[in-house]
This record gives structure tokens, C-alpha cells and sequence, in this order.
């Protein structure tokens, strides 16, 4: 129940947020202060009955949306609504959309993020920190005090009923760890103890107490340092003939270019001769080829998987590139989209010219649509990085094996280290974010062009 709740709450703070500014954009080019001012106010009056309220932060929630809706709509129905112009109507109502529509789409995208965060953060956590509910979000590690000139994990235990801040010095077979007194505990950790506790406290750190205590009883004392250390190590339980990875990425950066090359190349030809050329049984073979993205993976795996031995291609990189110099359903028809978006008129001017087929292809046509050869370049990329299924089923041999089935085997051997896998899969995803980051742009733009006649 209370997460449905939380749901409702969240939606009518939405809402009321919406009316908020709805009704606050229309005061303003209404230019009436008191009643922009009574709704700022009416957000404020909301927030502190929430603030007041019994029962928990979800009902705190649920009572600020109605008040906010409330006194909103009143302060509207009141000094706004009386004589107001359509245009100045509009203008509110629009504010209010696009409020909406942001504050929706902000929402989206931190829980789009939430994965990608959680996998940052674990990996550069202590592996004590990892299960501990609720979730630790800030990696930290234990201070460390310098004792008898080594070091030491500094922690908080109890010392004759008073918590005091220990060192400890060692941790013993039996479970116990061997502690020395350094002093009071600090507001910091939780504690306020009286002047008579801390020089209780003080008066042990000078005389060097030392006692041994349960290793459940030592509760550390941490502060925020992230532990790099996990990508070093991940790196380290690689077998020694991939040279720390680089193999495995190699491969990958082979396959990702070759495939790139290969479906750029094929596909743009293909989309060509079906939106430019005129011959027999053109759109009838179009309609059949776009009948072929109806056919499931698993149907073709085995009669691919059968050729490609008899070609005795098993346990090597090419079924995994050469495909894709046969072209794409999708991608074919993607260009063929954008192709058909030229104008007849460049196309007559070359052939004038004297420019052939071919040249028409690669002097007129391929400028023309770089936005859609950068997002099929981009998913293209991505699609072969990100690669499971193929390597599983073709390559067997660890210097053949791209990252993607690489992580695998890594998860399989180490996944009772979830540092070390998230640190390892970081390192995997992050080249591919970075490539997106930069070319969002571009994949957008192919994208949103496609289908556009001008």
C-alpha cells in the first residue's frame, strides 16, 4: 500500500506543481503581484502543513498536493481568472504543460540513471559495504591512525560502558580484535558524552589501555575515499595471455570496425538501388526484404551456425563480421528513407554531367545523408560492442573472445566480488557511453530526419 502511496503523492505534486506555475505565469503577465505573491506563498503554506503532519513523510506528502491545490485554485478562481484574456489564458496553460512535461521527463531520466550510478558507486566501495541495507550511495573507506609507527583502522567500541574512540591493533583467530583506547568519542560520531566521561576517556588514552573486544562490537570509522584499487585488481585476475585486457579489447575494436565498415558500405548500396534505380521486381523484393526482419533470431541460429562450419570458419572472428558486409533489413531501409528525400533534380544535373551510377552514389547521394550514415554508424558500433550472443555461440578460444563475453567468464570466476565485477563492467560500458555522449547529436538528427520529404 505505501508504495502506491508514494506513487499518488508524487503525481499530485506533479499536478500541483504544474498549477503552481500555470497560475503564477498568468499573475505575472497579468501583472497582478498579490496574487503571484499568494501563490508563492500557497506553495509555502503547503510545504509547512506537510512539515505537521502526523503519520508519516508519504501522508506529509499527500496533504502539501491537496493544500497546494487547493489554495491555488483559490487564489486562480479569486484574483486571476476575472478578466483575463485568452492569449494570457493560453500563455499560463502552456507554462504549466511545459512544467509537466519537464518535471516528467527529469523523473525519467534519474531512474534511467539510477543502473548506471549504482554501478559506479559499487564499484569503488569496500565489499563490506555492498550488501548493507539501506544501500550505502558514497564510498567510503576506515580512517587509519598511525600507532607505534604502523598503521591502524580507527573504530568506536565500548570501554567500561563509555564508547570511545579505539585503534585497532590487531585481529585475532578467535574473532576478537585487540584494541587500544585513543580517546572520547566526538559529536560527529553520535555521541555527546559529559566532561566527566571524556576525562574518564582521555585519562585511558594516556596510560595506552588496551583490551580485546568481540570484532561485532567494533563499529569503524569511515570518511569518503573511493577505492580505486578495484580496477587494478580487476584487471590483475585476467588470464596472463590477454596482456590485462588489451586482447579482449582488440578483438572487440576489430569487430566494431569491421562492422561498421561492412554495414555502412552494404547497406547504403542496397538502399541506393532501391530508392534511386528503376529495375524489375524492385519494390517486390523490397517488400521481401523487409519481411525478413519478421524472422526471428532462433529460427536462422542453426542454419548459420551450419554453414559457417562448413566453411570451417568455428572458433574465429569472422562469422561475427562478415555478415555484415551483406547488409541489414532495417539499416537498408532506414537509408532508402533518406534517399528517397533528395531531390530528382541533383541526380538529372549529374547524369548531364556524365557522372555514372556509382559516382552519383558516392560524389552526390553519400554527402547528402551523412546524419543517417552517422546513426547507423553509431548503432551499428554499439550493437557490436555490446555483442553476447555471437561470440557465445562461434569462439571458444580465451585470445579470440571479445569484452562482452570476456565479462561473462569474468562474472562466472569472481562473482562473489562485486567490486571487482562492477569495476570490470564499468571499464566495458564506459567507452561506449563516452562515444554516445559525443554523438547524441548526430544519432538524433538521422533519426528524427528519416521518412521527411522535402
Amino acid at each position: 500500500m505505501t508504495p502506491l502511496l508514494w506513487l499518488l503523492g508524487v503525481v499530485a505534486a506533479y499536478i500541483a506543481l504544474a498549477l503552481s506555475v500555470s497560475v503564477a505565469s498568468a499573475a505575472f503577465h497579468r501583472q497582478r503581484w498579490p496574487a503571484l505573491f499568494l501563490t508563492i506563498a500557497a506553495v509555502g503554506a503547503a510545504i509547512g502543513i506537510a512539515s505537521v503532519m502526523p503519520g508519516g513523510a508519504v501522508w506529509g506528502l499527500l496533504a502539501a498536493d491537496v493544500a497546494t491545490l487547493v489554495l491555488v485554485s483559490v487564489v486562480y478562481a479569486l484574483l486571476v481568472r476575472p478578466g483575463i484574456r485568452w492569449k494570457e489564458a493560453r500563455a499560463g496553460r502552456e507554462a504549466g504543460r511545459r512544467t509537466l512535461l519537464h518535471l516528467v521527463l527529469m523523473t525519467g531520466a534519474v531512474i534511467f540513471m539510477v543502473p548506471f550510478a549504482w554501478l559506479v558507486v559499487t564499484s569503488l566501495k569496500e565489499d563490506e559495504d555492498m550488501s548493507q541495507f539501506p544501500p550505502v550511495w558514497i564510498p567510503r573507506q576506515q580512517v587509519m591512525v598511525r600507532v607505534d609507527g604502523r598503521q591502524a583502522g580507527l573504530g568506536i567500541t565500548r570501554y567500561k560502558g563509555l564508547p570511545v574512540r579505539v585503534a585497532v591493533l590487531e585481529e585475532e583467530e578467535n574473532g576478537n580484535n585487540r584494541v587500544r583506547v585513543l580517546g572520547p568519542t566526538r559529536k560527529s560520531d553520535g555521541y555527546d558524552l559529559t566532561p566527566a566521561q571524556q576525562a574518564d576517556a582521555m585519562d585511558w588514552a594516556r596510560h595506552r589501555v588496551e583490551f580485546e573486544v568481540p570484532r561485532s562490537q567494533v563499529k569503524k570509522v569511515k570518511h569518503f575515499a573511493p577505492v580505486w584499487k578495484n580496477y587494478p585488481d580487476a584487471l590483475k585476475f585476467l588470464p596472463p595471455e590477454t596482456h590485462h585486457g588489451l586482447v579482449f579489447l582488440y578483438n572487440t575494436l576489430f569487430l566494431s570496425c569491421l562492422t561498421v565498415i561492412g554495414t555502412v558500405l552494404s547497406s547504403s548500396l542496397v538502399a541506393f538501388a532501391f530508392a534511386r534505380l528503376r529495375w524489375p521486381g524492385r519494390d517486390v523484393l523490397f517488400v521481401v526484404l523487409l519481411a525478413t526482419m519478421m524472422l526471428p533470431g532462433a529460427v536462422t541460429m542453426m542454419p548459420v551456425f551450419l554453414i559457417f562450419r562448413w566453411l570451417g570458419w568455428i572458433d574465429t572472428l569472422r562469422p561475427l563480421w562478415v555478415p555484415s558486409f551483406l547488409g541489414s533489413a532495417f539499416n537498408i531501409f532506414l537509408l532508402r528513407q533518406f534517399f528517397m528525400t533528395i531531390p530528382n533534380d541533383l541526380e538529372d544535373a549529374a547524369k548531364i554531367d556524365g557522372c555514372s551510377y556509382f559516382g552519383i552514389y558516392r560524389r552526390i547521394m553519400l554527402p547528402l545523408i551523412k546524419p543517417a550514415l552517422a546513426a547507423i554508424t553509431i548503432m551499428t558500433f554499439m550493437g557490436s560492442w555490446n555483442n553476447f550472443m555471437g561470440p557465445l555461440i562461434y569462439v571458444s578460444s580465451p585470445t579470440r573472445m571479445p569484452l562482452s563475453y570476456a565479462l561473462q567468464l569474468f562474472q562466472t570466476a569472481h562473482g562473489g566480488e562485486p567490486g571487482l565485477l562492477m569495476a570490470a563492467s564499468t571499464m566495458m560500458v564506459l567507452p561506449i557511453l563516452v562515444l554516445f555522449f559525443f554523438t547524441q547529436r548526430y544519432f538524433i538528427q538521422g533519426v528524427t530526419l528519416t521518412g521527411i520529404k522535402g
